[in-house]
């Protein structure tokens, strides 16, 4: 598999790998299905891994979280959290230091709080969950400073929010619900391409 040896190639340049996992939220299913998909691929990934003897504890992943597809009905964050933590305990090797999660298109203030509710779970997460750095944080950030100088410091205000908020989501004790704003804005583009 392809992502085994870019792994290996990192590892072996001194680099930490990061495999970005992401099963997209267009279209309608529910959350089981995203599970069973979700669930399909890391198995596949850890065992391409293993076949390739990668060193886990070198390594990253940035999975997408569980979630309901976007033209399907919302479910709670702690419905997010029960299924996309039994994904990963049935998937991810406990010597992966790092589960760092993809927006998936939710908004920064969405992301956040199911983050939260998964840290939250009085389950065993070998792993420590955090919120990678990407579109989900940051966004609202540069839609602040929109490229104008004299909006540094309102964007710079901005982003500091939002590291608290991932900070607070990561040890379980954001309280949510106070973004409002761009912060509440879904990330969610159609067919978007990477």
């Amino acid at each position: 598999m392809h992502m085994a040896r870019y792994t290996i190639i990192c590892q072996e340049n001194d680099l930490v790998p990061i495999g970005e996992l992401e099963v997209l939220t267009d279209g309608n299913h529910d959350i089981k299905n995203c599970a069973a998909v979700t669930e399909t691929v890391l198995a596949a990934v850890y065992k391409a891994l293993n076949d390739h003897h990668v060193l886990l504890e070198g390594t990253l992943l940035k999975p997408n979280m569980v979630t309901p597809g976007s033209d399907s009905p919302r479910v709670a964050p702690e419905v997010i959290a029960d299924y996309t933590v039994t994904a990963l305990h049935r998937t991810v090797p406990p010597v992966l230091p790092w589960i760092v999660f993809l927006s998936g298109g939710q908004s920064e203030e969405e992301a956040m709080v199911n983050l939260d509710a998964m840290n939250k779970l009085e389950v065993l997460k070998p792993w420590t969950h955090a919120f990678s750095f990407g579109r989900g944080l940051q966004q609202s950030t540069l839609m602040t400073w929109g490229g104008k100088n004299e909006n540094v410091a309102k964007a710079q205000e901005a982003f500091m929010a939002r590291c608290k908020a991932n900070s607070e989501a990561t040890l379980g004790k954001y309280k949510g619900g106070g973004a409002g704003g761009l912060a509440s804005e879904s990330l969610y583009v159609k067919g978007y391409k990477y």
